[in-house]
């Protein structure tokens, strides 16, 4: 997933019970059912009191797939239907994100950079992309630490979510979600949509073509990664699974980071069950213990 700046958390928003009845059957056994089944694909952990969240968001799902009831969206989720299963948590997982989010990670990061030796290329994880902001504003820092596009640093984005890799990659926003820039990033940055995509601005190739995106879940008992990285951003992803997936999680990223990298948190995240693999150097930022 799993799950991400690039952040992933659970659906939340308005409850459908001042919206609309259930259309649908949607017993408290499917509910149960669809609890056990995301936190088992996706790892993440749904409370009891979201049943009306989750209704809201697969309703949709039943709809586009007409199906009369959730037993019978159960079912297929159940017999393998893989495109289905996919969709099932891009429905039931949302995104809170922006740019330069936790602005003190990336003064962070940049002065990290300079730590580095200049003899060999510079690779850097954003595990929960979202829709791209983070693994922008990663790059950026970088352009603007580097002075220049042109640079050994590549960027690894991942998500559990294909929609917002998508729309990643497009890498088109509204200009008031551009807020956090200042006039110079606009200019260096971003080309101003005109006509048709006025009120919009595109990131510039050059910061696309250091990002690669990817799906990767990581409740998957293998990533389709071979390299170490000098920082990996996990940030606000944590706390929406239980203490025992969180450690296993940590656990397996702990081998990806440089002896020297460091590892980027949420501002409300904290590893205290992970105190033998890393060791806290910063506000919500550690290294490994060794």
């Amino acid at each position: 997933m799993l799950v991400t700046t690039g952040t992933k958390q659970p659906a939340i928003g308005r409850t459908t019970a001042d919206r609309e009845l259930y259309l649908f059957p949607f017993t408290a056994e499917d509910f149960h059912h669809i609890r056990s089944l995301i936190y088992r694909v996706a790892g993440i952990s749904l409370a009891p009191s979201k049943k009306d969240l989750v209704y809201s968001r697969l309703a949709r799902r039943l709809r586009v797939r007409r199906l009369h009831s959730f037993a019978e969206y159960i079912q297929l989720l159940e017999n393998g239907d893989a495109a289905e299963r996919e969709e099932f948590v891009n429905a039931l997982t949302t995104n809170l994100t922006s740019f330069f989010r936790e602005a003190h990670h990336f003064q962070i990061l940049a002065q990290h950079l300079a730590t580095l030796p200049r003899n060999r290329p510079v690779s850097i994880w954003t595990c929960a992309s979202s829709t791209g902001e983070e693994p922008y504003s990663i790059a950026m820092t970088v352009v603007e630490h580097f002075k220049g596009f042109d640079q050994p640093v590549q960027i690894l984005a991942t998500d559990i979510d294909t929609h917002v890799l998508e729309r990643a990659r497009r890498g088109i926003y509204p200009i008031d979600q551009l807020s956090k820039l200042s006039v110079s990033q606009l200019k260096k940055f971003f080309l101003r949509g005109e006509g048709k995509q006025e009120g919009f601005a595109k990131v510039r190739p050059e910061l696309q073509k250091m990002i690669k995106f990817r799906r990767i879940n990581l409740l998957d008992p293998q990533w389709p990664i071979s390299e170490k990285f000098d920082a990996i951003f996990c940030r606000n992803v944590m706390i929406y699974f239980d203490k025992q997936t969180q450690f296993n999680i940590l656990k397996k990223l702990a081998p990806y980071l440089q002896p020297e990298g460091l590892f980027f948190a949420g501002h409300s995240e904290s590893f205290h069950n992970a105190v033998d693999l890393f060791r806290l150097c910063g506000k919500t930022v550690y290294s490994l213990r060794q």
